[in-house]
C-alpha cells in the first residue's frame, strides 16, 4: 500500500487492485503523474473536493482516501451493485467484505479465471482473449426490500464467488440482470450460465484459493 500525504487529505494506492482504468491519470493528471520515477501522487495539486470525486470514480478501489480536514469520509453506497463488464471483471460497489475482511466500497473481481491476484482482477482477461458478454439475459428482478447493507463475497476454494447480502447485478449498460440476496458467481471463466456458476469449474480443473 502506498500513501501520499496532503494538507487536507491522505491518498492510498493499492497496486494489486488496480485495473488501469485510468480515471485517476485522466481525471486528475496533476495529482496522479503517469510513468514518472519517484513520488507520483501529489494530493495538494488540485482542490480536495474534486480529488475526492476522482477517487470515487476508481472502480477497483485501488485509490482510497482519508480526510484530514474533518470533512466526511467516502459515503457508503446506497445500493449494492455488481456490474458485469464485457469480456472483463465484475465491478462491485457496496459495503464490501471479501474473504471475511472489510474491503472498502469498490472492487473489481476476476471472472476470467486467469488473474494472478485473485480474487481481484489484474487485467489478464485482455491477455488471454477472454470472451464473455456484458449483457447477460435478465432473470429474477423483483425489487428487494432493502438494497444496501454488508455484502459478503467469499471465494470458494477452486470454485465460484459466493455472494451474500442485498445485491443488484447489472449489465454493462446498466440493465438489471438480477436482484438477489445470495448467489454463486462464476470466476473460472467457463460457465455456460454467466454470470452465475454452473459447476464448470470442476470439469475444467479450475484452481484457486
Amino acid at each position: 500500500m502506498e500513501t501520499a500525504q496532503g494538507e487536507r487529505i491522505e491518498i492510498e494506492f493499492e497496486a494489486r487492485r488496480c485495473i488501469h482504468s485510468r480515471f485517476c491519470v485522466t481525471g486528475a493528471p496533476q495529482v496522479f503523474l503517469a510513468n514518472v520515477k519517484g513520488p507520483w501522487i501529489h494530493p495538494d495539486a488540485m482542490p480536495v473536493e474534486r480529488l475526492v470525486e476522482v477517487a470515487h470514480a476508481c472502480p477497483s478501489g485501488a485509490i482510497r482516501y482519508r480526510r484530514k480536514d474533518g470533512a466526511p469520509e467516502e459515503p457508503v453506497p446506497p445500493v449494492n451493485l455488481a456490474g458485469v463488464r464485457e469480456a472483463g471483471p465484475y465491478a462491485f460497489r457496496g459495503q464490501l467484505e471479501i474473504d471475511g475482511a472489510p474491503a472498502g466500497f469498490r472492487a473489481t473481481l476476476c471472472r476470467c479465471g486467469a488473474s494472478t491476484t485473485k480474487p481481484f482482477c489484474d487485467g489478464s482477461h485482455s491477455k488471454i482473449g477472454f470472451s464473455a458478454t456484458g449483457e447477460p439475459p435478465s432473470g429474477k428482478t423483483d425489487m428487494l426490500p432493502t438494497r444496501d447493507g454488508v455484502l459478503a463475497i467469499d471465494p470458494q476454494p477452486n470454485g465460484p464467488l459466493r455472494v451474500r447480502g442485498n445485491l443488484e447485478i447489472m449489465s454493462g449498460t446498466g440493465r438489471v440482470v438480477a436482484r438477489v440476496t445470495s448467489a454463486y458467481l462464476c470466476r473460472c471463466g467457463g460457465s455456460g450460465n454467466k454470470p452465475f456458476c454452473d459447476g464448470t469449474h470442476s470439469k475444467i480443473g479450475f484452481k484457486s484459493d
